[in-house]
This record gives C-alpha cells, sequence and structure tokens, in this order.
C-alpha cells in the first residue's frame, strides 16, 4: 500500500509520495502494465512479426512519456526541492555584514533530567553562540561555580556553519538548471540528483555526528579561554551539536601524582570521553573524575533535519522513475 508524507511549514506545504517506486509513477499506471509486459515476454517464435510490431509502438509510447517526464516532470521536481531547501536555508540564515543585531537571538534553558550538577543558559544567534551562563556544583565540595562568556568573545558552532554552506551548495546546483533547461538523458538527471543528494548527506552528517575530539585537544581549545572568571585548571567544557540538540559537557579532572602505579594509557578521540579517561598535558597527567551533559532542543534545527529528509526523498524517487526506462531501454528481447 502507498503512504505519504505531508509536511507543512508556515506557508511551505510539501507532500511526498513514499510509496515504492520500482512501479514507477509515469502518467498513470498504463506504462508500468506495458514495462512488466515487456520485461516479461511468453510468446513464441512464431508471434515475432507481431511482437517486433507491438515493441515498436510501445517503444515510441514510451520514448513520448519519457521525453514528457525529461520536460516537465523534472523540473516540476527541482521547483519543489528548490522551495524545500530555501526554506531550510532559511532557518541557517546569516545576517548582513554591518546588521548583525537583526538575527534573532535564542535564549535556551540547558537541563538533565538525572542530574542537577549543571546548570545554564545560552544564547544562540545564527551559528553563534554569544553567551553561555554556566553553574557547576563541585561534586566534593558542593561548591558551586559560576562561569559566563566575556562581553568580546562568541563561539562558532563549526557543525552549523558546514550545515548551512551544503545546503547553499544544493541550493546553487539546483538553480543552474532553471525552466528553460532541457534535459537529454536520464543519466544527465541522475548526475545532478546524485550531487545535491551529495550536499544534503553532509548537510546531515554534520548535524547528526559530532566531531570527535582528543582531552588534550579539549584542553588547548579557544573555547577554554572564553570564560569569566577563567575556567579553572581541572575543568573542561565542550559544545557541540547532537540531531536538534544543543549540547554541553563538563568534565572535571583530577592530577595523577607523578609517582603513581596506576597504569596510564592516554585515551583516544571522542564525542564524548568518559570517567577514568586519561591524558597528559604539559607534563602533567590527568584523569577525568567526573562527566556532566546537559543539553537542550534547537527547533529549527529539527526543522531543517526534516527539510533535508524530503530533499533527499524527492531525489530518490526521480532517480527511481529515470531508472523505470532505463530497465526497458537496457533490455533486447530478439
Amino acid at each position: 500500500m502507498p503512504c505519504s508524507l505531508s509536511v507543512k511549514f508556515g506557508q511551505l506545504h510539501i507532500s511526498s509520495d513514499l510509496s515504492c517506486m520500482g512501479s514507477g509513477t509515469l502518467k498513470g499506471s498504463r506504462s508500468s502494465a506495458k514495462l512488466h509486459k515487456m520485461l516479461n515476454p511468453q510468446r513464441s517464435l512464431s508471434e515475432l512479426p507481431k511482437m517486433s510490431a507491438a515493441s515498436q509502438v510501445e517503444r515510441a509510447v514510451l520514448e513520448e512519456e519519457f521525453n514528457w517526464l525529461l520536460k516537465e516532470e523534472v523540473h516540476a521536481v527541482l521547483k519543489q526541492l528548490q522551495d524545500v531547501l530555501k526554506e531550510a536555508s532559511r532557518r541557517f540564515s546569516m545576517p548582513t555584514p554591518g546588521l548583525e543585531s537583526q538575527l534573532k537571538q535564542e535564549n535556551f534553558i540547558l537541563g538533565s533530567s538525572t542530574m542537577d550538577q549543571v546548570k545554564g543558559v545560552l544564547t544562540l544567534q545564527g551559528e553563534a553562540l554569544t553567551q553561555a551562563d554556566i553553574n557547576l556544583k563541585v561534586a566534593k565540595s558542593s561548591q558551586v561555580l559560576h562561569f559566563q562568556f566575556r562581553e568580546d568573545k562568541q563561539w562558532k558552532l563549526q557543525q552549523i556553519q558546514d550545515a548551512r554552506n551544503h545546503v547553499n551548495q544544493a541550493l546553487q546546483l539546483l538553480n543552474s538548471r532553471d525552466e528553460s533547461y532541457h534535459f537529454k538523458t536520464g543519466a544527465e538527471v541522475n548526475k545532478l540528483m546524485d550531487a545535491v543528494m551529495l550536499q544534503l548527506t553532509r548537510a546531515r552528517n554534520r548535524l547528526t555526528t559530532p566531531a570527535s575530539m582528543t582531552l588534550p585537544e579539549l584542553a588547548t581549545s579557544g573555547l577554554m579561554k572564553m570564560f569569566t572568571p577563567p575556567m579553572p585548571g581541572d575543568v573542561m567544557v565542550n559544545f557541540y551539536i547532537n540531531l536538534s540538540k544543543l549540547c554541553l559537557t563538563v568534565y572535571q579532572l583530577h592530577v595523577l601524582p607523578p609517582n603513581t602505579t596506576k597504569n596510564f594509557k592516554p585515551a583516544g578521540s571522542s564525542v564524548m570521553h568518559n570517567p577514568g579517561a586519561m591524558f597528559e598535558l604539559n607534563n602533567n597527567r590527568f584523569e577525568v573524575s567526573h562527566v556532566h551533559k546537559v543539553e537542550c532542543v534547537v527547533p529549527w534545527l529539527n526543522d531543517s533535519l526534516v527539510f533535508f529528509t524530503i530533499s533527499l526523498q524527492l531525489c530518490q524517487q526521480l532517480k527511481d522513475k529515470i531508472s523505470v526506462f532505463s530497465s526497458f531501454w537496457n533490455y533486447r528481447p530478439f
């Protein structure tokens, strides 16, 4: 049974047919029946003359429908893709130089259902964290440490910046083939769809796959120099995007004594390190004693992920329609 996905965002209404495209949705069901008949011949040698004439007629009909697909439906899908990706791009919109204050600032409260050692409020403006206000309850003493960004500092979230760039590259690919352009082959359409899908997959992956970092990389990151008062040497923080969530991880450390008999094994690269992970920096050895993760949902990141999914489906459906014809062109019964 076919199913459909219908999504509304503001004035944009996208209805995406999710039925199995192997049968093709090509100007009615008659083409599918013809293809099935031609691709599954059960005819004797005495029928060859009639079959040849019938095949020529069927081929002419399919060529007409294929030309209609290249001329009309391909551009209709490209227009739909442009509309969806313009909405996605608008979610990542950047301000005009000199007008940064016009970009909406959003405040998000960080929290966790399982712990209250870390609390805070983050201010997000496009791809930049413009303010972070963090309270950390120290595990041993119950002392509360308070940190916030210096007024002259902002932290760029590279994941959001990269995702936006990939969306814009996908739009540029689509804009390079306006309605006056005539696609001559199915391979040409597939090549465009593959290029667009590559950019959309990269955009989605940037939001769903945070970068792995080593503990020394975190310790020497520019992020550690953004706070006032300065972060103490036994605390490290990291911000990243995971799907539609903005995450903050706080690491509390303790220094390993130089003469310790504890087996020292430096930790590798990871999105999030566990208690017990060790590293060496400036001839000192450290061990992670506590890890705290808090997060908040950013609604427009969730919207963007939905737009990426719809766009990838539209691209794949068009490729599937092209493949229905290709299976016929490549079949030679005689």
